[in-house]
């Protein structure tokens, strides 16, 4: 018998792509609201996207078997 398949973790699917060299890529954080008190060079900095902390990778290696 075939092992069955591992469900893939949807909120993380939504949030992490990755990259070609199997690392992971994530949205900054602190972006989302509250922007005008801000400046714009705290918001600017925030744009794009930054790769995932190796700590990290391990648990999302596991929710995204498929990525």
């Amino acid at each position: 018998m075939a092992k069955q398949k591992i469900k893939t973790h949807r909120g993380a699917a939504k949030r992490f792509k990755r990259t070609k060299g199997g690392k992971f890529l994530r949205s900054k954080a602190f972006k989302q609201h509250l922007l005008s008190s801000k400046t714009t060079k705290r918001r600017r900095a925030l744009r794009g996207t930054t790769t995932v902390s190796d700590a990290d990778a391990a648990k999302l290696a596991r929710m995204l078997p498929y990525a």
